[in-house]
């Protein structure tokens, strides 16, 4: 990470609430053709979530604790902040002198940008401003949130946009929370309604959409150079299994998340780009 932090914009990609059973399926099943394409492999990692909630698991995420992976360890960090003792942090690991990685991006060079989906992004109130306001710029919408059969599509518009205007020499850590996968999800599912609810169905239908306008995202980070890409869930859901409903809770649907990161070439397009080994970089 030490040769990628300076040199590629970053870009970290939350996909809220999925299921690392779920994601595994629909990839295996080419649902998903255009995150496939830059899974190492065509497949998802399968790692444990630092958090059983949103705002658990990305304060987590931001201190520098990905997802574990789902084997014993130790397992090197790519980022840590200085602490003593770390088992974890390695020659290759990026270390920052900060409390959060947001911070220690900054102090590197970077424009933080967050992307809000879900509510603890939303900036209407004291907890749902936290974790925005580690950012150089923060937004939200109501489109960006979790009520929107269109959040993702206008989540990456606003990427675009803000990409567009961003000065060349300028590097870019670009977070995005997705709020298509949390509930309520049933409008992603054709013929589904509000009475029946979400189900495991509908959970993968939101994935799907998410794929369809995933490879706009990972264009635009990718247009103005090399760009290193980390896609994962921060916690899973339950539809039901052993009695269980939702999240914020110990089961391993909860606990098991799908996690990857690549690097993807500059001027990738979202039809013909091309990824590169991650190994040789981290």
């Amino acid at each position: 990470m030490n040769e990628i932090v300076g040199t590629h914009d970053i870009l970290l990609v939350t996909l809220d609430t999925l299921r690392y059973d779920v994601a595994a399926e629909l990839a295996a099943a080419g649902r998903i053709p255009h995150l496939a394409r830059h899974l190492p492999g065509g497949r998802w990692e399968e790692r444990h979530a630092p958090g059983s909630f949103t705002y658990a698991s990305h304060q987590a995420i931001f201190a520098g604790f990905l997802p574990t992976p789902a084997r014993p360890g130790p397992h090197p960090r790519l980022f840590a902040a200085r602490f003593g003792g770390s088992e974890t942090t390695v020659p290759r690991t990026w270390v920052f002198d900060a409390p959060d990685l947001v911070t220690g991006l900054a102090d590197a060079g970077y424009h933080t940008v967050c992307l809000g989906g879900v509510g603890f992004f939303n900036q209407r109130a004291a907890l749902g401003s936290v974790l925005p306001s580690l950012f150089a710029m923060a937004h939200w919408e109501p489109g960006f949130g979790v009520t929107s059969p269109t959040s993702f599509e206008a989540q990456v518009a606003k990427a675009e946009e803000i990409v567009a205007r961003l000065p060349h020499e300028r590097t870019l850590f670009l977070f995005v929370n997705v709020s298509a996968l949390h509930q309520p999800n049933w409008h992603h599912l054709p013929g589904a309604d509000a009475a029946h609810g979400d189900t495991r169905e509908s959970h993968a239908a939101a994935l799907e959409y998410v794929d369809r306008h995933m490879g706009r995202l990972l264009a635009a980070a990718s247009s103005r150079r090399p760009c290193f890409a980390i896609v994962c869930s921060d916690h899973g859901t339950t539809y039901g299994e052993d009695g269980y409903t939702g999240h914020r809770l110990s089961h391993p649907a909860v606990w098991t998340v799908p996690y990857a990161h690549f690097v993807i070439d500059a001027g990738n397009t979202p039809d013909t780009g091309d990824t590169t080994d991650p190994g040789a970089a981290t």
